[in-house]
């Protein structure tokens, strides 16, 4: 498996296909007008999509002493995340999981932020930052035993400074708010960042956050990974103004990163990490980026997006824009790319043999610990569901055992 050709993975569906019909139409149409009305967003980029590197004024700084082993890094990082996250899509497919939440796509917005990160600094996750994991450097393998159902995390967060991933929509940011009112009061100068997407903006638990961290100047970044799409709802949905524009109404800054473009999203994120440790509170990041596959291994994007759109937005894959600026610069030979991909492999291979091992989850471990000393309504479920799962045939039943029917 090639690092780029995972980039489209996701089954295709052309916009004019009976099957699509009018819900596909319409999407299309919506798709185009969303892609010729985002064409050119306001943003902070570093790196072009065909590798180029730009010059900025307020952001060059914080990149400007990175070597070329870092940027070897950087591109490793991003391959060895989307390596995982690859196998971890088809282990659902094969039933090794209950359900998956790709990244796919989102590689340079968590590896950029990630790295900028100093081991003090505490994250708040969703459930899709893999790749924040992978530079906090939790093993790829607790991360998916919760996608098992066999635990509620995996690991220790207070070991790496990074939190149990959170389902609830939006939540996180509060606790983030908390955490960081907190370590402000104990005088020390380290910072948390909290992450979210687009559909959590609209949230009112993030709206709380940004009141209680302006007002008490918490040291907080408020990372926002704006993949275009809350399940199958377009940002114009969410918001009528740029995402980054709504800090300035609780009154702290806003800026809007290329969210495919690692090198900037590791800049913009040190800037604001930087304004924390100084004591001038919160800052909203928006990286505006693109789920190439679907919001969960439950959705099907084809009902809701243009292929037309999904196919502009792997022209700007992260990964593969980095790679051509470390080719043009001579700062990775193809021996490089060779052993990454051997190291790919074996990450998919070891990944793939972890989760093989692990228990089955229990079926009605659901029904524990709902009360603490038991309910009517919970009995009478339990009882619903063990009969459900007695009633299905076993092989033995059904007499093929035995070679009958054949």
């Amino acid at each position: 498996m090639t690092v780029e050709s995972t980039a489209a993975r996701t089954p295709r569906r052309s916009a004019g296909s009976k099957a699509g019909s009018t819900g596909t139409k319409a999407a299309g149409t919506r798709s185009r007008a969303r892609a010729k009305k985002g064409a050119d967003p306001e943003l902070v980029q570093l790196l072009t999509p065909e590798g180029k590197r730009v010059k900025n004024a307020e952001y060059d700084k914080y990149v400007a002493g990175i070597t070329a082993e870092e940027l070897r890094g950087l591109y490793r990082d991003m391959v060895l995340t989307r390596r995982f996250d690859a196998e971890a899509t088809s282990l659902q497919r094969q039933g090794e999981l209950g359900l998956w939440a790709s990244l796919l796509g989102q590689e340079a917005a968590q590896i950029g932020s990630g790295r900028a990160l100093r081991d003090d600094d505490y994250v708040f996750p969703t459930y899709r930052e893999h790749g924040v994991a992978w530079c906090r450097g939790v093993d790829p393998t607790n991360l998916l035993g919760m996608f098992r159902g066999v635990n509620n995390g995996g690991w220790d967060p207070n070991s790496n400074n990074f939190h149990l991933y959170t389902i609830v929509i939006g939540s996180q940011t509060l606790h983030a708010t908390g955490y960081a009112m907190g370590i402000a009061k104990d005088g020390a100068d380290s910072a948390v960042v909290a992450y979210f997407g687009d559909g959590a903006s609209s949230q009112g638990d993030v709206a709380e956050s940004f009141t209680f961290s302006a007002v008490y100047n918490a040291p907080v970044v408020f990372f926002c990974q704006n993949n275009q799409w809350a399940i199958s709802e377009p940002t114009e949905k969410q918001t009528r103004v740029p995402l980054y524009q709504r800090a300035r109404g609780f009154g702290f800054p806003g800026v809007r990163v290329d969210g495919n473009d690692v090198l900037a999203c590791l800049a913009v994120t040190k800037w604001a990490l930087e304004r924390a440790r100084d004591g001038e509170g919160p800052t909203l990041v928006e990286a505006y980026t693109y789920r190439m596959g679907a919001h969960t291994t439950s959705d099907d994007p084809t009902r809701y997006r243009s292929d037309e759109e999904r196919l502009a937005w792997e022209a700007k894959d992260p990964i593969l824009r980095l790679r051509r600026y470390l080719e043009s610069e001579n700062h990775a030979d193809e021996g490089f790319f060779t052993e990454l991909e051997a190291e790919s492999e074996a990450l998919g291979k070891r990944v793939r043999e972890a989760v093989r091992a692990m228990p089955d989850p229990d079926d009605f471990a659901i029904f524990e610990n709902v009360y603490a000393d038991g309910h009517a309504l919970v009995d009478e479920e339990r009882a619903q569901f063990a009969a459900y799962q007695a009633s299905f045939a076993t092989e033995s039943d059904s007499g093929f055992a035995a070679g009958e029917g054949v």
